[in-house]
């Protein structure tokens, strides 16, 4: 899935609205939610990946080269 900003920005502000900015304790609460929030969303990233192998390989005929291509996705665990 693609990042969005916007879904972590309304995340965010949600959390924020639930903070006593007041508190002792305030900069610790914001860093551990934008730290959890982060997380998170990177997280939801879908990586795709293109690449090309070549490798040499030995044959009844005799020595040779084989090259391949693929792609591949995957998440950010």
């Amino acid at each position: 899935m693609p990042l969005v900003k916007e879904t972590l920005q309304t995340a965010l502000a949600a959390d924020f609205k639930d903070i006593d900015l007041a508190s002792e304790d305030a900069s610790n609460k914001v860093a551990e939610i934008i730290a959890n929030r982060v997380d998170a969303y990177i997280k939801t990233a879908t990586i795709t990946i293109n690449t090309t192998v070549t490798g040499v390989c030995a044959t009844p005929a005799g020595p040779g080269t084989i090259t391949g291509t693929g792609s591949g996705t995957g998440t950010i665990a």
